[in-house]
């Protein structure tokens, strides 16, 4: 449970950082994300969580 939590906070000081240092950016991408199809979005995301799981079971098994 403590690697949830470790996990969560990682993500956090990402996605903070992110803001703070180019929050220009950041509405860039999230208006480019608006007119993306809602599948593409979809498939993306799940890529992602899916090289984030092969990622973390690299690193712990």
């Amino acid at each position: 449970m403590d690697d949830l939590f470790v996990g969560i906070g990682i993500a956090l000081i990402i996605e903070g950082a992110l803001y703070t240092l180019m929050p220009d950016g950041m509405k860039r991408l999230m208006a480019a994300a608006i007119q993306q199809a809602s599948g593409s979005l979809r498939a993306v995301g799940l890529a992602l969580a899916v090289l984030g799981l092969g990622l973390v079971a690299l690193v712990r098994y």
